[in-house]
């Protein structure tokens, strides 16, 4: 796996806001993370990225290296990971979209916004 995260534990303060979030990402996958306000999609990013300290008893690995032993900006510089930001904040209210609709939609901006990719209509 390119990605590991197992057992990450997330709290700001005694507030806990991610409690043993486990996903793995291979090589070569493209990942949206969805979902409501406050689910912990911000706070899941900046943890990988380490811009959040994760709680004991969390595993985070990049290609066999262990995140949690890595600074913010060795993050990106030696590992060359970062996130783009909520792509659904740029985008047009999907209230009146369909499920495929909307799949379509998100892809393509995800695709032209994040790899300045343009799909022909």
């Amino acid at each position: 796996m390119q990605l590991v995260i197992e057992n990450l534990h997330v709290s700001y303060g005694k507030i806990k806001a991610l409690h043993g979030l486990d996903f793995n990402i291979a090589k070569g996958e493209i990942v949206c993370i969805i979902g409501a306000n406050g689910a912990g999609k911000s706070t899941t990013l900046r943890a990988i990225s380490r811009l959040l300290m994760a709680d004991k008893g969390s595993r985070m690995e990049f290609e066999g290296k262990d995140l949690l032993q890595y600074q913010p900006d060795k993050v990106v510089s030696e590992l060359g990971i970062s996130h783009y930001r909520q792509v659904a904040e740029q985008a047009t209210s999907f209230r009146h979209m369909g499920y495929a609709q909307f799949t379509d939609h998100f892809v393509r901006l995800v695709l032209e916004q994040v790899f300045a990719f343009k799909l022909h209509a």
